[in-house]
């Protein structure tokens, strides 16, 4: 009898759960019904602001509705991710997060709009930018020995453009100076834009930015690259040493990726990850990251979120260690 008992319970669960598979389903299917918005919380012609527009224009291309690619920049990146975190958890309004918005900020400010840990649903992991040490040409180092040897002399001449305050790049800069013992300026700006725009002008010495931001400006001749950020040699710019080769254990990468506002559905979020994938593996893509400096590595939506935890952990310690705020 309880075997009677358990398979008549069985019976009766089974076309439950059908029902919420199905409905799982269905909800995929019929998403997307109208735009979708994707908030970039950052300045126009950034890394975030770049692919943003690629993964848009090839999901729109796919599903048929269009994808509105927004610029909220201010405040570190939190005004856009705000936005984010405050929407309907519908798939209607996704964010291109970043190491920023999404790892650094919690312990950068005192007072946060939002709670990275809790108030977003992590998507997909776009790309890993590679960064690059470069110097306005007048600047007279070729090397990184040359530049710290340049730095101990001139004694807070040189100026480091960042993309503000607790970015990546600010990070670096903070990182160069305490492992080389030189004392740089520090020089903030709004983004990573306004702050290539300086150094190309000279008004600024050297930017630790990321080499889809530069690289193309090294190139031209624009600007002089030293060195690399990453803990080897990058494929994209293998003629540049890296900096761990002159300070060991010098590495910092910096990272964007999509974000929904937390409890959006596991069925849109699969199939927003599905389809940033497969975009991200397009021939051209991959070419483009390599040409760049770039790279992509595929994660389900879980193994993201754990990727994104440990970020957070990373960097907050390394935060609190300098003492850095970014209000």
């Amino acid at each position: 009898m309880p075997r009677f008992f358990v398979l008549c319970a069985a019976l009766l669960a089974a076309p439950a759960v059908f029902a919420q598979r199905t409905h799982s389903t269905g909800v995929a299917q019929a998403y997307p019904q109208k735009p979708i918005r994707y908030i970039v919380p950052f300045p126009a012609g950034g890394i975030a602001d770049v692919f943003a527009r690629i993964i848009g224009g090839r999901i729109a291309e796919s599903w048929g509705q269009p994808v509105l690619v927004e610029n909220r920049a201010g405040a570190g990146g939190n005004i856009g991710a705000e936005l984010v975190a405050k929407s309907a958890p519908d798939g209607y309004t996704i964010l291109m997060g970043s190491i920023g918005t999404q790892a650094l900020n919690a312990s950068l400010y005192r007072n946060m709009p939002y709670d990275s840990a809790k108030d977003f649903t992590p998507v997909a992991l776009v790309i890993e930018a590679e960064s690059l040490l470069a110097l306005h040409p007048s600047v007279g180092a070729n090397t990184p020995s040359e530049l710290i040897a340049l730095a101990h002399a001139q004694g807070g001449k040189l100026t480091c453009a960042s993309a503000g305050v607790g970015t990546t790049s600010h990070l670096a800069c903070e990182l160069f100076k305490s492992m080389a013992r030189v004392d740089v300026t520090h020089v903030p700006y709004k983004g990573n834009v306004p702050a290539i725009t300086d150094l190309l002008g000279g008004q600024t010495s050297m930017s630790f930015a990321t080499m889809p931001t530069v690289l193309p400006h090294v190139k031209a001749g624009k600007l002089k690259g030293i060195a690399v950020l990453g803990a080897g040699r990058s494929p994209a710019a293998p003629e540049f040493p890296a900096l761990a080769e002159t300070l060991t254990g010098f590495e910092v990468n910096n990272w964007v990726g999509t974000f929904g506002p937390a409890g959006m559905p596991a069925a849109i979020t699969a199939k927003l990850n599905a389809e940033i994938l497969a975009v991200m593996r397009a021939p051209e893509v991959q070419q483009r990251l390599l040409t760049e400096g770039a790279r992509f590595t595929p994660m389900t939506p879980a193994r993201f979120a754990e990727f994104v935890a440990a970020e957070t952990a990373k960097w907050g310690k390394l935060i609190r260690e300098v003492g850095i705020r970014a209000d």
